[in-house]
């Protein structure tokens, strides 16, 4: 950030930041904590989930105020311009990230009476942990303006969409061996949605971050490991 000759206008930007760090972090713990709960069919912890998200709301709320704020008040242009607009587009992803990990934990709390099938969990924390990573890297990227990481986060998104793919395939399979299994699979079926949607907000906190360093927009168009038609597989996109 660049030194101002109004100090408090430093300290309006380096506050936003801190808000936006503590936002990343409660995501970050939100949905490692969906997807233990959801492992373990642990109902306490899920519910412990569905409780921290008001918390990250309020923090949204906060930043997206304090940003306005800080535009009506100090007129900013350029880079500082845009670590305004940024703090509220990457707060509202991450309140985002905390909606879709809550959901996965009111999923939890509705299947853990039935506790069947573990096996149908492995592909969702192979989920997990790509969305988690990239979570991380995209938080990482905004907090050392990092462009090639945030580019890497953008270009690598195409993963999680393939094991999304692959996962719905094994659910099918399993509620096609069993109707029994139909419910408990449907449950997991909009999981792994949630964390391929998860995913899409890490892109665009990626996105976002490229944009605050460099003042220019990314493609339209993401990676893609499918076709539109949903038909084969085509390579994701080059770097930029």
């Amino acid at each position: 950030m660049s030194d101002h000759i109004v100090k408090s206008y430093d300290r309006d930007l380096e506050t936003l930041g801190r808000r936006i760090a503590e936002m990343g972090g409660i995501a970050e713990k939100m949905l490692a904590e969906a997807m233990d709960a959801l492992a373990a069919f642990d109902v306490t912890l899920a519910q412990r989930v569905v409780v921290a998200d008001a918390r990250l709301d309020a923090l949204q709320r906060d930043i997206e105020e304090s940003a306005i704020l800080t535009i009506a008040r100090r007129q900013p242009l350029a880079i500082d311009l845009r670590e305004c607009i940024a703090a509220i587009r990457i707060s509202g992803d991450l309140e985002r990230v905390g909606d879709l990990a809550k959901n996965i934990a009111k999923r939890t709390v509705k299947i853990a009476g039935e506790a069947r099938l573990p096996r149908a969990i492995i592909g969702l924390k192979s989920m997990h942990d790509v969305a988690a990573l990239q979570l991380k890297d995209a938080l990482d990227a905004y907090a050392q303006r990092d462009v090639e990481r945030a580019r890497s986060v953008w270009i690598n998104d195409a993963e999680l969409d393939a094991l999304e793919d692959s996962v719905f395939r094994d659910l099918l399979t399993f509620m096609m061996e069993d109707p029994r299994n139909i419910s408990f699979c449907t449950h997991l079926l909009f999981c792994s949605k949630n964390l391929e949607r998860i995913g899409d907000h890490t892109t665009n906190i990626a996105e976002t971050v490229i944009y605050l360093v460099t003042g220019e927009p990314m493609p339209t168009d993401r990676p893609k490991t499918r076709s539109p038609d949903g038909g084969g597989a085509i390579p994701p996109a080059a770097p930029l």
